[in-house]
């Protein structure tokens, strides 16, 4: 039975926040084409280093000097399919931490099957949306393209035996984050429907996860971190907003200026 934990408090978020600002960490992002652009504008936003390297016989040698790495499955043509396995099993050999975002698996049969192989790979946590986690899980057929049908807290059971089974931390997104590494969970109530009106506004997400993980050993607390200082940031920059697109400038502001008393007043940690 998972059990709430207290690994994450409000004051540890802003530590790692304020850790990340000082390191600059590499994040080797092997993601889809839609949203390459974005992710690496958030993660420059938030005081980490981008780096879209996703070539074969670059993405090796990359992946072994990276601070951490993201995959992310959304347009996953031939020769990145090639890189993303690469990159996972140098990532694997040099202990890089690393994030899988299986998009869209279980509708579309070569990411799932992609999907399927990588986690022979041992990701250091898996971030999706509730479908998604399901289907990855071999408990379910899916979502609707890459949009959920299926509630995260019914996506618990599939995320136990994800993190059970290939070691990793669970990032169930959600009008409450849920994050779990197979005993504990951390459950999160920030963030605006805004986020899912820009694209790369879940994708990206998965770059800064990687960010965060290189900075503490206990991943649960990192995985968790990296989504408490994005959708507090959401929230700060959805007061101003007019809509989708002032929002997404306002998000980079917000990722940029945030500061441990936004933090402090705003994170909801359960």
């Amino acid at each position: 039975m998972l059990q709430m934990t207290c690994r994450l408090t409000p004051d540890r978020v802003c530590t790692l926040l304020e850790r990340l600002r000082e390191a600059t960490p590499l994040v080797q992002c092997l993601t889809n084409t839609v949203v390459t652009n974005f992710t690496a504008n958030v993660l420059l936003a938030i005081g980490a280093a981008p780096a879209m390297v996703d070539v074969p016989t670059e993405a090796d040698p990359f992946a072994r000097i990276a601070s951490g790495m993201l995959i992310n499955l959304g347009t996953p043509h031939e020769e990145q399919r090639t890189g993303m396995v690469e990159a996972a099993q140098a990532a694997g050999e040099a202990g890089t931490p690393w994030v899988l975002d299986p998009v869209a698996v279980g509708v579309l049969p070569a990411r799932t099957a992609l999907a399927a192989d990588l986690l022979h790979y041992a990701p250091t946590a898996i971030r999706a949306n509730a479908s998604e986690i399901i289907a990855l899980a071999g408990l379910g057929e899916g979502g609707r393209g890459v949009d959920a049908v299926d509630t995260a807290e019914s996506a618990l059971e599939a995320a136990g035996r994800l993190a059970q089974q290939h070691g990793a931390v669970v990032a169930i997104s959600g009008a409450t984050d849920l994050i779990i590494d197979g005993t504990d969970i951390i459950r999160l109530s920030n963030g605006h429907p805004y986020l899912t009106k820009v694209t790369g506004g879940g994708c990206a997400l998965g770059a800064v996860t990687a960010a965060f993980l290189s900075l503490d050993d206990d991943r649960l607390a990192a995985t968790a971190a990296a989504t408490a200082v994005y959708t507090v940031a959401a929230e700060i920059a959805a007061d101003g907003a007019g809509g989708p697109g002032s929002f997404a400038v306002a998000f980079l502001d917000a990722l940029a200026t945030l500061d441990a008393d936004a933090i402090l007043s705003r994170v909801a940690i359960s």
